[in-house]
């Protein structure tokens, strides 16, 4: 007899071992051609919040069938620590497991006791996602669910039935793109649905199913439609030889007269990239991707005073993760610029990323910055820990990413603060929201008037595929750099300034009055300067406002309203 108890912690930790080896691959498997995939990710972290408890309580090594105490505190976790709409889905799938087989963990675990917490998972996944849609991972968790339901009333045993399964859910995810347009525009499955595949296969293993004995060694069929493309940690790691830019960032503070600034700039666009120099008053955040470390630093020194000197080897780190790691983890307090701790009757917490973004949103009243974006989701313990750390009664979100959006709702739910949270797609739509955010006022108030501010707005999102795609209004090509609004690609160009202005070009009506330009890493003063003149020729009646986010991956947010 296996026990329920040590089944279940079993298949959590190899569940974990397996969806790590498979993470990237599922990462890759994005609609849009862009580098910031992230689903196989959230849902590694997602799982390991749960199987962190499992591990401390000593129920890792399959040996202690654990306790009902145990497995609640797993389940509550996962929850906690869910990252994405992908996690969010998943830790409803460990709560229902750990709610169906940790209740009695010293029972015996069978097939009835499986199906029995896979319908749970079933409902309470639906229940948690706002517009539940087929061809996803509810679909192949519904599929797989009726399947167990099914061979229970056939009478199979557990091990017998876990092939079968995994039989199911692969042919759940083979019919993804029939139900879902998106992906069958771009040639791939459902990448949350992939990932729910490896659960079924790690289910194979720890039940003993003739022919699952080493999971990342077999082949799976979703793999087969994984694209071929320079992920961003491939690309970041490759080396320097596949030339993908200069190898080192170099960051500090400079204490300057202002005066020296410009002949500063012009010493660094003979350095490197990627250059950000914002500030004002005589102190500037620098920033460059460049090879030469002391020109670099020697260039300041001639300036003014550099402080807080850091170099990173940009080969070694994820670009993304290296900005929430500088910035001492999610949620962590902008070093340079600390965060409003007067008490408010509604306060305002917001995820970005990138310091000139923080910078910006802290300007505009924010509260709490949670450190977070497209490639690195916050989970909803970090987004809670912000919400209950605002002297406020009430709090208003602004998630500035539909992936995290769940998330902030969970953690808003979690909550015993009044919470609301204004899905905001990207931060400019936050940035407008906030124009029209009084800290005197109550939540509801806040809420209505921001939110019909956030949606005043029109977003695009400029960076760089990372693989071939085929999308409604051309051919992109890996390299190319492409424009994304709300509706899909917009704008297909070789620079990133091409792409702007053609993103921009596709979205203006006769109503816009206002275009943001945000700029981030690969934005140059050149670029930025092909945006604004062609703006001044084309759009001379417009108000035009750049700012610097230095934010990753993205050279340019625009914000048209």
């Amino acid at each position: 007899m296996v026990e329920r108890g040590r089944l279940l912690a079993g298949l959590l930790m190899r569940y974990a071992e397996i969806l790590e080896v498979y993470r990237e691959k599922i990462d890759r498997l994005n609609v849009y051609p862009v580098p910031d995939g992230d689903t196989g990710t959230n849902m590694f972290f997602t799982l390991r919040s749960a199987t962190e408890v499992l591990e401390s309580r000593g129920l890792g090594s399959g040996e202690n069938r654990g306790t009902i105490a145990d497995f609640m505190d797993a389940g509550k976790a996962a929850l906690l620590g869910a990252r994405g709409n992908s996690g969010v889905i998943l830790s409803q799938v460990i709560g229902s497991l750990c709610k169906v087989f940790g209740e009695e963990p010293g029972e015996e675990a069978d097939l009835g006791t499986l199906a029995a917490a896979l319908t749970r998972a079933d409902e309470r996944a639906r229940a948690a996602v706002l517009n539940p849609v087929e061809g996803t991972i509810l679909t192949v968790i519904t599929e797989v669910s009726e399947r167990a339901q099914e061979l229970v009333g056939q009478g199979w045993k557990l091990a017998a039935a876990a092939p079968s399964l995994l039989e199911a859910a692969e042919a759940s995810l083979s019919r993804t793109p029939e139900l879902l347009a998106q992906l069958r525009k771009a040639g791939v499955v459902d990448s949350g649905g992939a990932g729910f595949v490896l659960m079924v296969a790690a289910l194979c293993e720890v039940t003993g199913a003739e022919g699952f004995t080493d999971c990342p060694r077999r082949e799976f069929a979703f793999e087969a439609v994984v694209p071929e493309s320079a992920s961003r940690v491939e690309t970041v790691s490759a080396g320097p030889e596949d030339g993908i830019g200069p190898r080192y960032e170099v960051m500090f503070l400079l204490d300057s007269d202002d005066t020296m600034v410009a002949a500063f700039r012009e010493v660094w666009a003979g350095l490197g990239d990627s250059i950000v120099v914002v500030g004002q008053d005589g102190t500037y955040n620098c920033h460059i991707h460049t090879d030469d470390i002391g020109a670099s630093i020697e260039a300041g020194i001639e300036a003014g005073q550099p402080s807080r000197i850091r170099v990173t080897d940009l080969y070694d780190q994820v670009a993304e993760e290296r900005w929430v790691l500088a910035a001492g983890g999610a949620g962590a307090p902008d070093p340079y610029a600390p965060e409003s701790s007067e008490p408010v009757q509604t306060a305002v917490v917001v995820i970005a990323n990138g310091d000139g973004i923080a910078r910006i949103f802290r300007s505009l009243g924010v509260h709490r910055i949670v450190m977070g974006g497209q490639s690195m989701n916050p989970s909803t313990e970090e987004i809670l820990a912000a919400i209950e750390d605002v002297p406020a009664p009430g709090v208003i979100v602004l998630p500035n990413n539909t992936n995290v959006t769940p998330v902030a709702q969970v953690a808003a739910s979690l909550s015993p603060k009044e919470v609301a949270v204004i899905p905001t797609s990207g931060v400019v739509e936050g940035m407008s929201a906030l124009m029209e955010y009084d800290p005197m006022n109550d939540v509801s108030s806040n809420l209505r008037v921001m939110r019909a501010s956030a949606k005043r707005v029109v977003v695009a999102e400029v960076t760089q595929a990372v693989r071939d795609y085929r999308s409604e209004i051309g051919e992109v090509a890996a390299g190319d750099f492409i424009g994304l609004g709300s509706a899909g690609v917009v704008a297909i160009a070789k620079t990133a300034a091409e792409a702007a202005i053609a993103s921009i070009g596709a979205l203006v009506s006769e109503e816009t009055e206002i275009i943001t330009l945000i700029e981030g890493e690969g934005a140059t003063p050149a670029s930025s300067r092909e945006v604004t003149e062609w703006l001044t020729f084309q759009h001379p009646d417009l108000e035009v406002e750049v700012l610097h986010g230095a934010q990753p991956l993205y050279p340019y947010l625009i914000g048209i309203e």
